[in-house]
């Protein structure tokens, strides 16, 4: 299982793990892989210490970071952050703050303490976003930038690349990797529909050898679906460079969070999923629960966009968050369909000899298959 980014980033096998636990981006790095810290929700003094934290810890391995500054969202050109949230506050109407704050009173979630609160914009916007990438770039392991919806601002990929850094973003359509290869993106990740998180129209099996075709000579990560070795196998044997995967990494033992969230993804299906604007204002995939159901009826407000609907949703993930116990009807639960295969807690070390025995035996069978 051995690649060009394998020598590119110095990696055992191009297995990248996207998650939002410093253990797991540490044990992933640590096990031949390549661990990515999800950024969004973090501010810039919280992502320093966790990239401290990470840095201490991972030896001589490189990690990466993922951040989200969308190609469009309400309020863009807006530089002053503060400006910013102020104005996309006042621009939420009150209907769906109530329309909030009523499904989490019906489901006995307790309120999230009101000093306790921070800022409700940490990500989202480049305003938001760039104290987080400049705090990525001043760390010498950093060696990936990742963004996670659209292509990158011109002056993020400057910047990365002034640090010697690498620059991924992820797609759903062929269309859109051939923008983020036009703008100078190094690594292209082709998530299909049946990723966690925000997901196109096209489905894996489908959308990865069409972007691996449309950005030719440019690597290209498979994601959504990629659980096994078997998939890992499948993913290269239809051009792509290395896998990109998250939801494999929620059931793990060190992954952070409460056991109850563990729980529900241990006992979920791969049809208990739904893509929802509920979340974000885009298309995301989340486990179905009555956050969901409860957006999806008539008498619903029709969700903002984004970063509009991100601040009403903030505060159902703290509270989720602080009350894990209590919120697991209504929690923020992202997990793609690859969850249903994904039913017992495993260390991040035994995750990764199962990938490679098992994409090993994988390649094994075809070799067989073609005697």
């Amino acid at each position: 299982m051995h690649s060009e980014l394998c020598d590119l980033f110095g990696i055992d096998v191009p297995i990248f793990a996207f998650t939002h636990c410093r253990d797991v981006v540490v044990e992933v790095s640590k096990a031949g892989g390549f661990g990515v810290l999800g950024a969004v929700g973090f501010s810039p003094r919280q992502l320093e210490l966790e990239l401290q934290w990470i840095d201490e810890r991972i030896g001589d391995r490189p990690y990466g970071v993922d951040t989200i500054i969308p190609t469009r969202y309400q309020g863009q050109g807006e530089e002053d952050a503060g400006k910013l949230e102020t104005a996309l506050l006042a621009a939420v109407p009150q209907e769906h703050y109530d329309f909030s704050n009523k499904i989490l009173a019906d489901h006995g979630v307790p309120e999230f303490p009101e000093e306790e609160k921070g800022h409700d914009l940490l990500g989202w916007t480049h305003a938001t976003a760039m104290p987080q990438v400049e705090v990525a770039l001043a760390h010498e392991k950093v060696k990936l930038l990742a963004n996670a919806l659209g292509t990158p601002p011109a002056d993020v990929i400057e910047s990365c690349h002034a640090s010697g850094i690498q620059v991924a973003a992820l797609c759903g359509s062929a269309h859109q990797a051939l923008r983020h290869k036009e703008a100078g993106v190094d690594i292209v990740i082709a998530q299909g529909h049946e990723g966690g998180g925000h997901t196109g129209e096209v489905a894996s099996i489908v959308l990865w050898p069409e972007v691996v075709a449309a950005v030719a000579p440019v690597p290209v990560l498979a994601a959504g679906g990629v659980g096994t070795g078997q998939q890992i196998a499948a993913a290269l044997a239809l051009g792509a460079a290395g896998t990109w995967s998250g939801s494999l990494w929620l059931t793990v033992k060190e992954a952070a969070g409460a056991m109850a969230q563990k729980e529900s993804y241990l006992a979920a299906t791969s049809r208990d999923t739904v893509r929802t604007r509920s979340i974000s204002g885009k298309p995301a995939r989340i486990l179905r629960n009555a956050w969901t159901e409860a957006w999806e009826q008539a008498d619903a407000p029709e969700p903002l966009p984004m970063p509009l609907q991100g601040l009403v949703s903030i505060d159902m993930m703290r509270r989720s968050m602080r009350y894990p116990d209590k919120s697991q009807e209504v929690g923020f639960n992202p997990a793609g369909q690859v969850i249903g295969m994904l039913n017992q807690v495993r260390s991040v070390r035994k995750v990764m000899s199962d990938l490679i025995d098992e994409y090993s035996d994988a390649v094994e069978r075809l070799q067989e298959m073609s005697l």
